[in-house]
């Protein structure tokens, strides 16, 4: 299968800036190892002094939805097989976003702010621990027209499948929801990422909303047992979170939801059918986790390289699993190049 633009991704662009800090960094600033938050103010001197003397920075394209679409471009491994839909500034930053996507083979369509600077995230790597810190700037000014442009409207209508992190619930809902009942009329493929704990708690009612149209969900361990608090599942047991969250109202009956929960070094647990299901992952000494930055995304970019090929579901986990395991041996969501 070589659709142009088969799968499109809608969400934040973002510039990481990754570093290696003292544990006592996080401290300073209220942070845990491993979580993403988005940015208060008490936060934002983080980003200068990253990019001061005391810390060595690594800089590459980010952002939750925009990593998964590499990944899944990497793996499809044809021009144009993927497109990506966001907000950046009218920068140098937005520029070489736009540079390196085009580099990467991927089809981009991005709304340009005039007056907020492109989004960017600092990865704050302790062990094998990451820390984000978000400031979306102008990837948090996306518009609904713009994704109701003809020309951002065709790369929806031209896809058979669509992906986008939850961390867009705190921008466009109204996006997600029309793209959800477009793939819900068409009977094309809806999925989502959980992303990060608390946008089931603190954005609970645009999460309802956009979740009747979820036909593949990911997520980790601790999204999951989130997203069951806060949603009544009561109970913190994954396969029975899985199976409820499964059968769930949905508005496309055609399609039974998929749901999918990673836990690092643990097994996949799989939902499908009724049926749940664990999957080994691929092994990774400690010595040569480097930063797990962007393994969920890159988990979900290399599962849905092979879903749009309509491989069987073990293969896509275990492409999914190998994709993770390539990005954390390696600072950010960086690929390696193509030969």
């Amino acid at each position: 299968m070589s659709q142009k633009g088969i799968i499109v991704g809608v969400g934040h662009p973002l510039f990481d800036m990754a570093a290696r800090i003292p544990e006592e960094y996080l401290t300073k600033y209220d942070l845990l190892a491993n979580n993403a938050i988005l940015a208060e103010d008490k936060h934002r001197p983080i980003y200068d002094e990253l990019s001061g003397p005391d810390f060595k920075v690594s800089y590459s394209p980010g952002g939750a939805t925009q990593n998964t679409i590499r990944v899944a471009q990497h793996f499809l491994n044809y021009p144009g097989a993927t497109s990506f839909i966001g907000c950046i500034g009218q920068d140098s930053f937005g520029e070489k976003l736009k540079a390196s996507m085009e580099k990467e083979g991927i089809n981009t369509l991005y709304q340009v702010d005039d007056k907020k600077p492109t989004g960017v995230c600092a990865v704050l790597l302790t062990g094998g621990n990451r820390s984000l810190v978000t400031r979306l700037d102008a990837a948090n000014e996306y518009k609904y027209e713009h994704l109701k442009s003809e020309s951002a409207w065709k790369l929806v209508t031209d896809a058979s499948f669509y992906y986008v992190a939850g961390f867009f619930l705190t921008v466009s809902p109204e996006s997600m929801i029309s793209i959800g009942e477009h793939a819900t009329i068409s009977n094309k493929c809806f999925c989502m990422n959980l992303s990060t704990p608390f946008l089931s708690q603190f954005f609970k009612e645009q999460m309802q909303s956009v979740f009747p149209f979820v036909d593949i969900l990911f997520g980790n361990d601790d999204e999951y047992r989130a997203f069951a608090a806060n949603f009544n599942l009561n109970t913190t047991d994954l396969n029975v979170i899985a199976s409820k969250i499964a059968s769930m109202p949905k508005k496309n009956t055609k399609r039974s939801r998929i749901v999918i929960i990673t836990q690092g070094d643990k097994p996949v647990i799989l939902h499908k059918d009724g049926k749940t299901k664990d999957f080994p992952v691929e092994t990774i000494p400690d010595e040569n986790v480097i930063d797990t930055n962007g393994a969920g995304d890159a988990f979900a970019g290399g599962f849905l390289a092979d879903y749009v090929r309509n491989k069987d579901i073990f293969t896509c986990i275990k492409s999914g699993s190998r994709a993770a395991a390539m990005i954390v041996q390696v600072s950010g969501c960086t690929l390696p190049e193509r030969t």
